[in-house]
């Protein structure tokens, strides 16, 4: 009985080295030799350290945490993409088989003045938590579990409202936008506690400080190009934007009257 070959490519990878925020950085160059195209993007990395390490280098550092596309810790640019070249999918998704022998591979880390570099491909994305703390809480009874149904809720908006609660919090969409914008994600955040009853005694509060928070940090406007929302590995919809500035709206009036 014939078995099958295992097959490998070799990659040329310009991956960024920086020591802090404050360091210039430079790309590094390195031959990555017989990668199996059943690995995944970051299990490639993890060979790649081992092979600088072996050498007496320093390894490269990245994020990453599941592994399974879930947490969105795997925040790297491939060859100018955020996660790489694949429609919805997270790095840690992206398998070998998707790039070719000999291919040149530029990795990058999610750059905005909003996610200062940790080190190499590492990026600090605490400015998301702050805009979710900003959000506050939900005011719900307290006691036993209600009855399934003694909340009913239309299945339309339960089914946006998960849509838009699937958001990770990678941060490709500020990655991707020419204006570092985290519309996307915050409009996500906010969308998924305005479409559900639970969510509707701090909704204008919510919409307002999340927003205004998100400024703050210094994410830059929307400009309505539709790269955040093709760039997201959960494809997270451009509604959830128009959804947020009407809530903003609102609440801003409110404000004012």
């Amino acid at each position: 009985m014939g078995g099958t070959s295992e097959k490998t490519i070799n990659l040329k990878l310009k991956i960024w080295k920086q020591n802090g925020p404050d360091d210039k950085g430079h790309f590094i160059e390195h031959e990555a030799k017989s990668v199996s195209t059943d690995m995944s993007f970051l299990e490639m990395m993890d060979v790649v350290n081992e092979d600088l390490v072996k050498a007496g280098k320093s390894p490269v550092e990245f994020d990453h945490d599941c592994r399974e596309g879930i947490c969105g810790a795997c925040s790297m640019v491939i060859n100018g993409n955020p996660h790489g070249p694949d429609t919805a999918t997270t790095t840690c998704q992206l398998h070998m088989r998707r790039f070719q022998d000999g291919q040149t591979v530029v990795i990058e880390p999610f750059r905005a003045r909003a996610f200062p570099v940790v080190r190499d491909l590492v990026v600090d994305r605490s400015a998301f938590d702050r805009i979710i703390q900003a959000g506050g809480f939900i005011s719900v009874n307290t006691g036993n579990a209600q009855d399934a149904n003694a909340l009913p809720v239309p299945k339309v908006d339960a089914d946006e409202a998960f849509a838009s609660a699937a958001c990770i919090g990678c941060g490709a969409c500020v990655a991707v936008c020419k204006n570092a914008s985290a519309n996307l994600f915050v409009s996500a955040k906010i969308t998924h506690l305005g479409l559900v009853p639970q969510g509707q005694a701090e909704r204008d509060e919510r919409a307002r400080n999340m927003v205004q928070q998100m400024d703050q940090e210094g994410f830059g406007a929307c400009t309505n190009t539709g790269a955040c929302s093709a760039a997201c590995p959960k494809e997270i919809s451009l509604e959830n934007i128009a959804q947020m500035n009407k809530d903003f709206l609102k609440a801003s009036l409110k404000d004012r009257s």
